[in-house]
């Protein structure tokens, strides 16, 4: 049976940044912080234009639709995760301040650049305008959800990790499964209560994130082990 290519692309883009992330802290410490911010950021701004669409999501047994987001939310658990094991739950909260500032801006950007008019010759205005005219409403929701869910996971992930030091799977997946489920509830009421059935886009967001935030688990444990196995030191 032929893997389907989206986790051709999740497999390899998990890798590579969990690969990049390790060697970046090892060798030089005092840019880990920073490139670990900026792929948390990348990850937070790509899931709030890739939500737009819509997708179905098939377990073999039972299809359920959600956004095209819930294979990017997972990302965010893993970077939040990889900054507090290093640099501590402090500096975490710090990376989730810097990350919803840029969400922020990219939201003004936005509509900014709506407020212009097109060129006559620009054919996929409707297209543009439909994919990235967001309601208040759901901007709101989502910011919250975001404030919520991440300065949790960060808190779980941390307090964990003081009760039991030795238990890197527990504290990985446990902060994961709370905060994305969490996220699902407070976001999915906050933007549809009222204009849509909320419990099945709850059912299928809670699904979705936490089964595909429990597959990038062990790309954290090989991120941990790295670290374990290379001990920091700081190169010029």
């Amino acid at each position: 049976m032929a893997i389907p290519v989206v986790w051709i692309y999740w497999i390899f883009s998990l890798t590579v940044v969990t690969y990049v992330s390790a060697f970046i802290i090892n060798r030089y410490r005092e840019y880990g912080f920073a490139a670990l911010v900026a792929f948390y950021t990348i990850y937070l701004t790509a899931s709030q234009i890739v939500a737009a669409r819509l997708i179905e999501f098939d377990l073999g047994f039972y299809t359920f639709f959600a956004p095209a987001a819930v294979f990017l939310y997972p990302f965010l658990s893993q970077a939040i995760d990889m900054i507090n094991e290093v640099y501590g739950e402090r500096k975490t909260h710090i990376a989730i301040i810097i990350a919803f500032i840029t969400q922020v801006l990219f939201v003004i950007f936005i509509f900014m650049t709506n407020s212009l008019s097109p060129a006559p010759f620009f054919a996929y205005e409707d297209a543009w305008q439909g994919i990235f005219s967001q309601s208040i409403r759901i901007i709101i929701a989502s910011w919250l959800s975001f404030l919520v869910f991440q300065n949790l996971d960060a808190y779980v992930f941390a307090w964990l990790k003081r009760k039991y030091p030795k238990q890197v799977f527990l504290r990985s997946a446990s902060s994961d499964v709370i905060s994305l489920t969490f996220d699902s509830l407070i976001f999915v009421v906050l933007a549809f209560y009222g204009v849509a059935p909320v419990v099945p886009l709850i059912i299928g967001q809670i699904v979705a994130k936490n089964l595909i935030g429990l597959l990038d688990t062990p790309w954290f444990i090989w991120y941990k082990r790295y670290l374990e196995d290379n001990p920091v030191t700081d190169r010029q």
